[in-house]
């Protein structure tokens, strides 16, 4: 076998009646004993050579992070939040009344739902009164209605902890009481959908 050529003659492929002329070609080239040897050669040099020479890593040594010096922070604070210390519902979301309606007394805190910037502040002595819009991104809202008092001004960015205004019954409200609604493009859900329980 070591004295047949490298390369087959193209004739005796050609005439050749079974299989396919291109892939018995090739394999007469890489089943000949002459080629097997030098592969094989080659193999193991370049496997010997590379297992002496040195292992770079991808990072510089400066990007390098000591993990057990890095302070770990565990947090569960939640992404939704009630606008009220104490939850009472006084009046749910119907199909004519698009919000919640919260019990409390004037002067209570009412913090927003979720970090926002605000979009209004409306001072008003008709419909919902003194009220405030936050726009919380992706296409939520929330509304805060009746408030005796505004803390924050259009534009302003609030936390969860932030402030927001004080609890009233200003507008067409009867009795102290935070009027909540939560918009979702435009359109008025049930706050209770999205308020953690």
């Amino acid at each position: 076998m070591d004295d047949v050529s490298l390369l087959p003659e193209l004739g005796k492929v050609l005439r050749t009646r079974r299989g396919n002329k291109l892939s018995r070609y090739f394999r007469h080239i890489f089943e000949n004993t002459k080629i097997k040897r030098v592969f094989g050669i080659n193999f193991v040099i370049f496997t010997v050579i590379t297992s002496f020479l040195p292992q770079k890593t991808l990072a510089n040594d400066t990007d390098k992070i000591d993990i057990t010096k890095v302070p770990l922070v565990l947090t569960t604070e939640k992404g939704i939040q009630y606008p009220v210390g104490n939850l009472i519902i006084t009046q749910g979301y119907r199909f004519y009344h698009p919000g919640i309606d919260i019990d409390g007394k004037t002067g209570d805190k009412i913090l927003p739902i979720m970090g926002g910037k605000v979009e209004s502040a409306i001072y008003s002595k008709l419909g919902y009164g003194n009220s405030i819009i936050i726009d919380h991104g992706n296409g939520v809202e929330s509304l805060y209605a009746h408030l005796s008092k505004i803390e924050v001004r259009e534009g302003q960015k609030v936390e969860k902890g932030t402030e927001i205004g004080k609890m009233g019954a200003t507008g067409w409200a009867h009795g102290d009481h935070l009027h909540l609604e939560v918009h979702e493009n435009g359109h008025a859900i049930n706050p209770l959908t999205v308020l953690p329980r």
